[in-house]
């Protein structure tokens, strides 16, 4: 039987995704306003929106009937996660779509991207009010290195939307790359489908040891892609003069990202060393 939760409504977090459902909704009909686009970073846009808004409206309507407690989830782990995409695919939806698409005269893209800046502020304090605080017991994607697992598979989808096949598979050393973006990606989205679906704890080998070699491992691949990519892939590969979309700016964004990626498997492994040695029970 339903039970209706209003209290949901209007507890902090509530009132934020309500917000964030209008303001996705809002900005999806701007940009949808103005016609279609083929290219990919448009589409990417415009998946950004359409998924927020969505899934927002579906968290609403869970916890406003009660139906969330009879999901066969961890809802906690679910919503933190959401909430930390969201706030990443808004980020970069808010960088993107100016880039590409605005003028100073396109004054509704100019209004559609400001609506897109205030629902990644909504997401980023939604992200604030429903992270772990210390001493607090909760879901592992709702502490540091639960978040930062999200932020490892992002980016690595940021990579992937970047990336040109008629590059990497040309040279050994780019499919190396690509192989590692890859694993790292697989094991990454892994962890978090086994932590929503509260099957870590069915694991019967030490999770915490297991996650720190992981992390190393991947520090360690990280490292070599940060250096190879960048040998290889600007081979015969010069600016042209006229660069919003050209495969340059692309290989750019795939080095950056590479190395803020880098960045986090680091900070990520020294948050699951220090578990290990200072938490773990000897």
């Amino acid at each position: 039987m339903v039970t209706l939760n209003t209290q949901s409504l209007t507890v902090p977090v509530g009132i934020i995704r309500q917000f964030e459902f209008a303001l996705t909704l809002i900005t999806f009909s701007l940009v949808a306003s103005e016609g279609h686009n083929s290219t990919s970073f448009w589409a990417w846009c415009m998946f950004t929106w359409c998924f927020c808004c969505f899934m927002t409206l579906l968290i609403i309507i869970l916890e406003f009937t009660s139906l969330n407690t009879k999901v066969p989830i961890s809802w906690d782990d679910f919503t933190t996660a959401f909430a930390m995409l969201s706030t990443l695919m808004l980020l970069a939806a808010s960088i993107i779509y100016p880039t590409f698409y605005v003028c100073s005269s396109c004054s509704v893209k100019i209004a559609a991207t400001v609506m897109s800046c205030v629902c990644f502020g909504l997401y980023a304090a939604e992200v604030g009010l429903t992270r772990a605080k210390a001493g607090e017991i909760s879901g592992f994607l709702s502490t540091v290195p639960g978040l930062l697992k999200v932020l490892e598979a992002f980016v690595a989808c940021i990579i992937f939307i970047c990336l040109d096949s008629g590059l990497y598979s040309r040279f050994p050393g780019l499919q190396w790359c690509v192989a590692v973006y890859s694993i790292c990606f697989i094991v990454a989205l892994l962890i978090i489908i086994l932590t929503i679906g509260r099957l870590l704890a069915r694991i019967p080998i030490p999770l915490d040891k297991c996650l720190t070699g992981y992390n190393i491992l991947a520090v360690l691949m990280y490292l070599t892609a940060v250096v190879v990519w960048p040998v290889y892939s600007f081979q015969k590969v010069l600016r042209p003069s006229v660069c919003r979309n050209c495969l340059w700016s692309r290989l750019v964004v795939v080095s950056c990202m590479t190395c803020i990626n880098l960045i986090v498997y680091i900070v990520d492994t020294v948050y699951s060393v220090r578990l290990v040695i200072f938490v773990s029970p000897a």
